[in-house]
């Protein structure tokens, strides 16, 4: 009875540790799209237009992209609209040996 008690309690606690991971990818993905937004805003604000590209926003206003993790959509289709901004997490690929 104590073991089926303490593999329960360790089952819980992965539970707990794998969701918590998941949480905090997406709290990481979310501060990334903001801070990119931001910076989009502030150029607008500075320059009078957007950003061209999403390096001239990694150049000139000191955004950081795990490009290891992340994947960024970046559309600047005219300098006064807002860009369209995606990001995905990327998933490793795993290959079955």
């Amino acid at each position: 009875m104590g073991i089926l008690l303490a593999l329960c309690i360790l089952l819980g606690f992965q539970t707990a540790l794998r969701n918590l991971s998941s949480d905090q990818g997406e709290e990481s993905r979310r501060v990334l799209e903001e801070s990119l937004r931001r910076a989009a805003a502030a150029c607008y604000a500075a320059e009078g237009c957007y950003p061209p590209t999403l390096d001239y926003i990694q150049q000139h206003y000191g955004v950081q992209i795990d490009e290891e993790r992340y994947l960024v959509h970046y559309d600047c289709f005219a300098q006064n609209l807002m860009p369209e901004i995606s990001i995905l997490e990327k998933v490793p690929y795993e290959t079955n040996r």
